[in-house]
């Protein structure tokens, strides 16, 4: 399993992942931190990644073009940082690894993880 982390979640993320050895990468490190989300989204398609991001953007995205890939695992807390979700994330990576390694969208809050299988189909 490959992450790429978005803009708006700490680059300590990347040392988090390394503990339970998945490998990752902030987007600050491979791509312009301006870049627009529809770029983002086809670097990590590209080089099979599965983005993990705080940007309800990328769910919509994925929806609105009926996307198989890539998967995205979106954060639905105030808190963001690592100590604060660690836990939270690395267990729905854990639950859902199947799901994310053949296209899907993971949505983690406090209260309950959620997975919906790409692609996203309206009605």
């Amino acid at each position: 399993m490959k992450i790429l982390i978005d803009m708006n979640l700490s680059p300590d993320w990347v040392k988090v992942f390394e503990k339970y050895d998945i490998e990752a990468v902030h987007w600050s490190n491979v791509g312009d931190p301006r870049e627009k989300d529809m770029v983002i989204m086809e670097w990590v398609r590209a080089n099979g990644y599965i983005l993990f991001t705080h940007d309800l953007d990328f769910g919509s995205l994925l929806a609105a073009t009926a996307a198989e890939t890539p998967s995205v695992i979106q954060v639905r807390t105030q808190d963001i940082l690592p100590p604060s979700i660690e836990n939270l994330i690395i267990s729905a990576l854990r639950q859902f690894e199947s799901e994310l390694n053949n296209g899907a969208l993971v949505t983690v809050d406090k209260a309950q993880s959620r997975v919906r299988i790409l692609p996203i189909r309206r009605g």
